[in-house]
């Protein structure tokens, strides 16, 4: 069985990043942007990563030019914007397709694991949110609309399942 902890990154600085390394943790993996409206996101997840990192989630965060050319920097760029503007230390990954032929492998898994709205598979916009649980398996898709904030609640609940450390 295939779990999000089979695939490999790259980090925003160049080095490989096998996602094993997370292995038993939440993960909360999103699609980000520097130059959007759902940009001051970035607060929102940071808060999370600070309240239940210790805890055993991690947030990735994945930049993606593809809607919008909404993050056209390059990945020095786009780390300094993000701890400048927004403080952000979770782990942030080089910058990658969400969708099409050349979509990043880990995010061909997470959208065949839980698809949209409708069913379609593609990601509709920046933000996109995928939780995944300790276990590596897609727990839940959540829309750009869908504040940080507001998932913390399914975030405690996957901390605290079977399997929690």
């Amino acid at each position: 069985m295939t779990t999000a902890f089979d695939f490999e990154a790259q980090s925003i600085t160049g080095e490989s990043v096998s996602l094993s390394a997370y292995r038993g943790q939440v993960l909360l993996i999103v699609n980000t942007a520097s130059a959007c409206g759902f940009t001051p996101q970035f607060a929102g997840l940071q808060a999370l990563w600070t309240t239940y990192g210790s805890k055993g989630l991690t947030v990735l965060g994945f930049p993606s030019n593809e809607f919008g050319a909404q993050d056209p920097g390059t990945n020095g760029e786009i780390a300094q914007f993000c701890e400048t503007r927004y403080s952000v230390n979770f782990p942030m990954m080089a910058k990658i397709e969400v969708n099409g032929s050349h979509a990043h492998p880990l995010y061909q898994f997470l959208k065949g694991e839980k698809p949209g709205v409708f069913g379609t598979e593609s990601i509709k916009w920046n933000f996109t949110k995928f939780l995944v649980g300790r276990d590596g398996q897609v727990i839940k898709r959540y829309g750009p609309t869908d504040k940080p904030e507001s998932i913390a609640t399914d975030i405690e609940t996957a901390l605290g399942a079977a399997g929690a450390v």
